[in-house]
């Protein structure tokens, strides 16, 4: 058990790595390419710091991305090495964002169904990585670590992480028999969003239960937003000043604007949304992208539960 002297020692290390992380700031504004790496690691350890001392981080709750302490520290523009999909729900079924290496901005995809999407991309492009902002592991009896971790890490912009239901309480066909399974389970009510959204979880989850041979992950494209704006963004992302914060944080992140933003049965909220996924997705193929909670959780579905970013 840490003593008030260790947690002083700690507060000090931590003061000493807001400094470094000043510091290199300062050589990435300077143009310094080698200082992108070192900034992501103080990054990464000041993190696991706070977290340690439960003030603050993902884990306990306190300031995640862009924390008031060291100020938003954008991540440098993402350099795509394969080819990969980040996928958004719309009301035509399900729209993707395709990365790739070369390409100059993404590539918009539509399709009714999430596997009608993915090989239709597929007979194209070898794409290595698929992310989908959708539940992907669904919670036996009790709520997910993801989703708490992911709220605790998106000051201003929780509220936009719904908690996941228990894998009982979607199989039942009406909200009113979710809520009485899942109050059963977990002590929890079911939310208006969180069963309006059964179909599109049980589809993804149907899918991924069938063994696609990509690898798939789970993506929350606000917490995406957040780290890679290093703070969330805190404008409804469908107004006009959400739409320009999204725009520019993909921008600054290297992603030119998407090669369309609107169409049949899908919005610009949609396919933004879907930009952020793809993000993380080419994060997740480089080794870069992190797992809420690390390691995922797995439930007896056998599915790794985990929000990436």
């Amino acid at each position: 058990m840490s003593t008030p002297t260790d947690a002083r020692h700690l507060v000090a290390l931590a003061e000493q790595l807001l400094a470094a992380a000043g510091d290199l700031r300062d050589r990435v504004a300077r143009g310094d390419r080698g200082a992108h790496s070192a900034l992501a690691e103080v990054t990464r350890s000041l993190d696991a710091l706070r977290d340690s001392l439960g003030a603050g981080g993902p884990e306990s709750g306190g300031p995640g991305p862009g924390s008031a302490d060291a100020g938003p520290v954008p991540l440098p523009p993402l350099e795509v090495t394969v080819p990969v999909l980040g996928v958004d729900a719309c009301k035509a079924g399900w729209v993707g964002a395709i990365l790739e290496p070369g390409a100059p901005r993404p590539r918009v995809a539509v399709a009714s169904t999430i596997a009608g999407l993915v090989e239709s991309v597929r007979q194209s492009l070898g794409i290595q990585v698929v992310g989908i902002d959708i539940p992907i592991g669904l919670p036996d009896d009790s709520p997910r670590r993801a989703d708490a971790l992911a709220r605790r890490a998106m000051r201003g912009k929780a509220s936009s992480v719904f908690t996941t239901l228990t894998r009982a309480a979607y199989a039942e066909d009406t909200r009113a028999e979710a809520d009485a399974v899942n109050r059963a389970l977990t002590g929890q009510g079911v939310g208006a969003q969180a069963f309006a959204l059964r179909p599109k979880i049980l589809e993804v989850d149907a899918w991924v239960r069938s063994r696609p041979t990509v690898a798939v992950v789970e993506v929350h494209p606000e917490l995406s937003f957040a780290v890679m704006a290093g703070a969330p963004l805190l404008a409804n992302k469908k107004t006009d000043e959400g739409r320009r914060d999204r725009l520019a944080a993909l921008a600054a992140a290297g992603l030119a604007s998407p090669s369309v933003l609107t169409g049949p049965g899908y919005a610009a909220d949609d396919v933004l949304d879907a930009c952020a996924v793809a993000w993380t997705a080419a994060r997740r193929a480089a080794g870069e992208a992190r797992p809420l909670p690390d390691p995922p959780e797995t439930f007896t579905d056998g599915v790794p539960a985990a929000i990436w970013a």
